[in-house]
């Protein structure tokens, strides 16, 4: 019997050493902006640190990410705007990561590649209703857009020439989130619509030159930054290891393999 239970408790114990650590998974809720970008950083991060699986799901907004953060139901969030004086009170943190061009893109059956800043104003306001009057096709234009609190369109307000005062057209859709914007476009005959800017944007859809700039290239004038968002109490060690994974050579490349900036270049 004795023998017995000495080979019981040598079988526990070694179970016990060779069970592998729990992991620890990292979910990061909040803005759907370069939400392509952050999802390929957590799969190369995951890679290289199985113990710490990080989950980006799907939109949520920056609100939905500060509202996790604010209440202790993540230890980590990922926004696209600056925080107020209110969310800094309550020792949340902001870290950028990227920048994201502000894109404009356009259901493929409209023709068009590029717009001037009066031409994209005027699309806006409604007083260009025709693809046809701006050398597209001849097809209703059909405009998708964001909530007023929408980071993508506070950027185009704020550095797009003639959008700063824009009222745009009750005859307008308004969707919620990026993906339902770039839905939205790309089913659409005649839409037009924004977003951050990546490289796989363009499938079924075109992404427009604006006054002949292009959102891949640096001289654009419109970008939104990206962010994660935490409280130093809730921070565990993944949580801490991917935020210095983002700021490694490995992740920046990453990053510019999107088209976007990593922070700080």
């Amino acid at each position: 019997m004795r023998f017995e239970n000495s080979i019981r408790a040598f079988c526990a114990l070694l179970s016990f050493v060779v069970l592998p650590l729990r992991a620890e998974e990292l979910t990061i809720p909040g803005t759907g902006d370069g939400i392509e970008i952050l999802r390929a950083l957590a799969s190369a991060f995951s890679a290289e640190n199985p113990q710490t699986p990080v989950n980006i799901p799907p939109s949520t907004g920056s609100g939905g990410g500060i509202a996790a953060v604010g209440t202790g139901s993540a230890a980590m969030g990922r926004v696209a705007r600056s925080l107020t004086d209110s969310e800094r009170a309550q020792g949340i943190h902001f870290m950028p990561v990227f920048s994201v061009p502000s894109a404009i893109f356009v259901n493929p059956e409209a023709k068009i590649h590029e717009l001037s800043y009066q031409q994209l104003r005027a699309v806006y306001a409604g007083e260009i209703t025709s693809w046809q009057e701006v050398g597209g096709s001849d097809l209703k234009v059909k405009i998708v857009r964001r909530e007023n609190e929408d980071s993508t369109l506070n950027a185009l307000r704020a550095n797009m020439p003639g959008w700063k005062d824009l009222v745009i057209t009750p005859r307008s859709k308004t969707d919620v989130t990026t993906q339902d914007a770039i839905r939205s476009v790309r089913d659409t005959v005649g839409a037009i619509g924004f977003g951050p800017f990546t490289n796989a944007l363009g499938e079924g859809i075109v992404v427009l030159k604006i006054e002949g700039k292009d959102p891949a290239k640096p001289n654009y004038p419109c970008a939104v930054q990206v962010g994660l968002i935490f409280k130093d109490a809730a921070l565990h060690p993944g949580a801490k290891a991917f935020m210095e994974f983002v700021q490694t050579a490995k992740a920046k490349a990453v990053i510019s393999s999107f088209g976007a900036a990593p922070a700080g270049e």
